[in-house]
């Protein structure tokens, strides 16, 4: 679990490092607004994909035994955001495209959702972030068939740095079908 009161006094500590006087006015209550973002904005860090896909697994599974190869659930533009584990650097205006054919069961679109805003509020690699997904939505699901386009930016690209304010960041996860299937990737343009 997250521990806030430890977070205040490095936050304290980071600030008086900088040069600044937390016990100003405006700098007074900094540290404890930082450890209730910091919990808010990590909460997935208090977890396991396999407890995440526990937690949001909620499958249908009626009316679906004609479900077969060619039918693809997809879901677009899911926004969500995340934090760089190597800078601790906001990664900001991401979408995340998750496409899966189901295999007897489908899940329930917000637990989509749901499991991208999970998974992001972590300390992060985008890369890592797709695969995450892919993960515990397969769990969840049942199938190898799935496939993650994450789109972003990365303030420790644009802010700090190189300084490249334009330049996005595009990673794919693609299993099972999706890897061998170019007719199946369309969906993830």
């Amino acid at each position: 679990m997250i521990d806030k009161k430890a977070i205040e006094e490095h936050i304290r500590g980071i600030l008086i490092a900088l040069g600044d006087d937390p016990d100003r006015e405006g700098l007074i209550e900094t540290p404890r607004r930082v450890a209730e973002m910091y919990e808010e904005v990590f909460a997935g860090m208090n977890y396991t994909n396999h407890e995440l896909a526990q937690m949001l697994d909620k499958t249908f599974e009626e009316g679906l035994e004609d479900v077969h190869s060619g039918r693809v659930v997809c879901m677009k533009d899911i926004e969500m955001f995340s934090y760089c584990e190597h800078h601790m650097a906001l990664m900001y205006d991401m979408k995340a495209t998750v496409a899966y054919i189901p295999r007897g069961k489908v899940i329930g679109l917000s637990k989509i959702a749901r499991i991208c805003d999970m998974v992001g509020k972590r300390l992060q690699l985008q890369e890592k972030i797709g695969r995450d997904i892919a993960d515990i939505l397969s769990e969840i699901v049942g199938t190898e068939d799935v496939a993650v386009l994450i789109e972003g930016y990365h303030s420790c690209v644009s802010a700090r740095g190189i300084k490249k304010t334009n330049a996005k960041t595009v990673s794919a996860e693609l299993r099972g079908v999706f890897k061998t299937d170019p007719s199946l990737q369309l969906y993830l343009r």
